[in-house]
């Protein structure tokens, strides 16, 4: 159930920081309200996980998927560029997330 409850915590957190991109430096309206809206259900449902995961591995989790996930939307709907070095910060991200799992830290 925590694993579940972080993936619902980094979906909205991914969903706030795209809705953040659209909000024009929080000009317009719909876009900010739906970044605001994202990060509190995001925080809230992250503040459940860590009732049920070490915080260490639970905020890792998040936040290092969450980046990974931006980075990759970013290169696949708003037009940024893909480069060698951003490839492999995004591999590393996910060998780390992996790494924190097998290391029993759960």
């Amino acid at each position: 159930m925590g694993y579940l409850l972080l993936a619902g915590a980094i979906a909205a957190e991914v969903a706030g920081t795209t809705a953040m991109k659209y909000s024009e430096g929080f000009s317009r309206l719909v876009p900010s309200l739906l970044t605001a809206l994202a990060y509190l259900l995001s925080f809230a449902l992250l503040a459940q996980t860590l009732k049920l995961l070490a915080v260490g591995t639970a905020y890792a989790i998040w936040a290092g998927v969450g980046t990974a996930a931006i980075a990759t939307i970013g290169v696949a709907f708003m037009g940024e560029g893909m480069t060698l070095t951003k490839a492999a910060g995004i591999a590393l991200i996910i060998i780390g997330v992996v790494v924190l799992n097998l290391g029993g830290a759960h």
